[in-house]
């Protein structure tokens, strides 16, 4: 029994311990870019690329939970965050360079999405 209680106590310690180093790795990769004292030069492709990270992210969150259902692409169009998304979509290209286009963009997603899911069970 004393074996077993050791053992644990052993793994217990390499848990913190590796929490521990990557709570200070990601601390030093995070804070990278604040350390030198002058501003970095990135070459002008890397600054054009950088200009598309959010909008690659956000597409790499939202896309899956559009057109997953359990890791599993859906096999009906009677789902409503497909017309939800697609509605969105609409706003955001007519509404273009107009003004308030994220928050209209949310909601006149929601406002297809909502009666479609809690009215028709979608």
């Amino acid at each position: 029994m004393a074996f077993i209680w050791d053992w644990w106590q052993l793994e217990t310690i390499w848990n913190h311990l590796t929490i521990i180093l990557m709570a200070f790795i990601t601390m030093f990769t995070r804070s990278f870019f604040f350390i030198p004292d002058r501003e970095i030069r990135w070459p002008s492709w890397a600054s054009r690329g950088l200009q598309f990270a959010p909008i690659a992210a956000v597409s790499a969150v939202i896309v899956p939970e559009i057109i997953m259902t359990n890791g599993v692409l859906i096999s009906t169009l009677k789902d409503a965050r497909i017309y939800g998304a697609l509605a969105g979509l609409a706003y955001f290209v007519i509404r273009r360079g107009k003004g308030q286009v994220v928050m209209g963009t949310m909601l006149f997603g929601m406002a297809v999405f909502l009666p479609l899911r809690l009215g028709l069970g979608w």
